[in-house]
């Protein structure tokens, strides 16, 4: 039996649901998807609802609520949790004049829940945007069988060692790549900053690149194109998991690094600016970790060992060229004098408004 055929999702026959998208929808509805974090500061959930005209812009669509209950967000005798809307894209899913809309949650008392964490993030852009922060992350994922092993992994045993899988080719080296055009694609379509794909070093782990983007879009447009992944791979029965060292023993974790810039540092001799970045980030090591993943450094305490193409936890170091350092400086960066650094440091399920926010008060605005 094929791992495809474990999930029901799989069993179903698509081409019955083109039958029904096909029909025409009336001119003057649209269908909006509501999507938030959950309590979890992790997850993603979405609901959807029927406006009765074509919204032009953010301020045009309605404030909506859901049951924060069930979303580790509040108590059953006071659930009701707010969806206010801060970025809008098109659906890929359903087309037309459907879309994706981004909400931030606040609590009965209009008060932010504990994984709103964009709230702030918008803040501390605004105070630096002169400075024009521009931001990439490259978020690395692994897609996982209904039993939670690697797709495509053998039942009893293991693939061969790392080394042929990382930009492979070639269904012995490659896995599920159907799953991650169709997620390219659609990412192009909803208006998100996608700038590349790639097959990790990991057999089953991939990679995709948003950005540059700059202040707080960075972390709009990632946590849209994470929820267009699981919706993609939904459709596969496949699932995903950003978890950031889901196999232990000798193979790569995942990560999501980031690549930060001002504008000092894209002009000419802009690696001083650089380099005076780095120092500020070099005094400010434990809260970053503390910042890079949920769980305040104790996922990434599973990836950041020094082994496997990452630093350690315990120890901050920059250098060019190096995919071993806390912070990276690409060697065209140093050939050209200009450029960005990458912080190899945030995990996989990292909230990327922490990291941007973090980043932004350490180098920008010395908070």
């Amino acid at each position: 039996m094929s791992l495809l055929a474990e999930s029901p999702n799989a069993k179903l026959n698509k081409t019955v649901l083109d039958k029904f998208l096909s029909l025409p929808q009336p001119d003057n509805k649209v269908q909006a998807e509501y999507i938030w974090i959950d309590g979890t500061g992790e997850s993603l959930r979405a609901k959807t609802r029927t406006l009765d005209f074509t919204p032009k812009s953010l301020s045009e669509l309605p404030i909506w609520n859901y049951d924060g209950s069930s979303c580790y967000q509040s108590e059953g005798s006071n659930s009701d949790t707010y969806l206010y809307p801060v970025a809008m894209y098109k659906d890929p899913f359903r087309r037309g004049n459907n879309i994706l809309v981004l909400c931030e949650t606040y609590k009965y008392n209009k008060k932010p829940t504990e994984t709103n964490h964009r709230l702030t993030c918008a803040e501390v852009m605004k105070k630096a945007a002169d400075q024009k922060p521009w931001f990439g992350i490259e978020q690395e994922y692994t897609l996982l069988d209904m039993e939670g092993r690697p797709f495509g992994w053998p039942k009893n045993g293991f693939p061969g060692p790392q080394g042929p899988y990382y930009c492979g080719v070639g269904a012995d080296k490659v896995y599920a790549r159907d799953i991650v055009e169709a997620h390219y694609r659609a990412c192009l379509y909803a208006g998100i900053t996608i700038s590349g794909i790639n097959a990790e070093v990991m057999p089953s782990q991939w990679e995709f690149q948003v950005g540059p983007c700059e202040g707080i879009s960075i972390g709009d447009e990632l946590w849209v194109a994470r929820y267009l992944l699981h919706r993609v791979a939904e459709e596969f029965g496949v699932c995903v998991t950003l978890d950031p060292k889901p196999m232990p023993g000798d193979w790569n974790g995942a990560g999501a690094h980031c690549n930060f810039s001002t504008a000092s540092m894209r002009v000419d001799n802009g690696i001083i600016e650089i380099e005076k970045a780095i120092d500020k980030l070099s005094k400010q090591h434990i809260r970053h970790i503390q910042a890079y993943d949920p769980k305040g450094g104790k996922d990434n305490e599973r990836r950041l060992t020094g082994k496997h193409e990452t630093s350690s936890i315990h120890d901050f170091s920059a250098g060019v060229a190096n995919r071993g350092a806390s912070i990276r400086i690409p060697r065209g960066c140093a050939e050209e004098k200009k450029g960005y650094l990458e912080d190899r440091r945030p995990s996989s399920n990292c909230d990327p408004y922490k990291v941007a926010e973090t980043i932004v008060r350490t180098c920008c605005l010395d908070e």
